[in-house]
């Protein structure tokens, strides 16, 4: 059984009190709040000062039954509690190597900085893949990660893993190999305009045929977009390439 204290390193583990005015995080959790009530992903927040969640949407995705107020008690006993046991093993080892990675970047860069990868949540017998992405929202001053942003939605794989590195306005990523336990950079993948405009119209609830119409192109051309879209991308399906191009920000 995973222990809570394998998931705190010297890499996030804030020692001292962090030096702040104290309606810093009052007006922190009103703002994610209200994007909360914006967006369909669970949001929270976590506290690595204190080494707890400071602020639980109520977005049932993440909640596995509990309330957001049971969830944010819970802490990350959560995660014992609800992910796989294999799993936490693997979350365990990419939260060593991903906050060892964090800090290979100076303070400004790190608040560009955000982390994606995908584990299950299981309660009783049901069991979701999720996406699970970390982004930096208050550095201390000796650069460590005080408060992170966690943002999550359902996972467009079929399996664990997938872990993605991301820093805006880098041409290139980061993918974690757990074979050979390190960081290997990758190159964002680049769509023509046309498959682009394919994916955004899919996203938008529009079947091939209506795409082809607001595009005025025939649905063989259409079709061709969107193969040509699905190979570059390595994905399956519309769905995995939607999540994929939102991940990339390639629209």
């Amino acid at each position: 059984m995973t222990d809570i204290k394998e998931f705190f390193i010297a890499s996030n583990t804030v020692s001292n009190t962090p030096d702040y005015d104290s309606n810093v995080l009052s007006t922190l959790i009103h703002t994610v709040e209200s994007f909360a009530r914006v967006t369909y992903q669970s949001i929270y927040l976590i506290d690595y000062y204190k080494q707890e969640f400071l602020y639980v949407s109520d977005n049932p995705l993440f909640l596995c039954g509990h309330t957001a107020k049971e969830v944010k008690e819970l802490g990350y006993s959560f995660y014992l509690k609800y992910v796989p046991e294999k799993e936490q093993k693997m979350l365990v080892e990419l939260n060593r190597s991903g906050f060892k990675f964090f800090d290979t970047f100076d303070n400004v860069d790190k608040y560009q900085c955000s982390m994606s990868y995908h584990f299950h949540l299981k309660s009783g017998t049901r069991s979701r893949l999720i996406n699970h992405q970390l982004t930096p929202i208050l550095l201390t001053d000796d650069g460590k990660i005080w408060i992170g942003m966690c943002v999550v939605s359902l996972s467009s794989h079929k399996t664990v893993g997938h872990v993605e590195f991301h820093k805006k306005g880098n041409p290139n990523y980061w993918k974690y190999s757990f074979e050979s336990h390190r960081w290997m950079e990758c190159e964002v993948v680049s769509l023509k305009e046309e498959e682009l405009e394919v994916l955004r119209l899919s996203a938008a609830g529009l079947t091939m045929t209506e795409v082809a119409d607001r595009m005025c192109r025939s649905l063989d051309s259409i079709k061709t977009y969107k193969r040509h879209a699905f190979d570059k991308l390595g994905v399956a399906n519309i769905t995995e390439a939607i999540s994929r191009a939102i991940l990339n920000k390639l629209f």
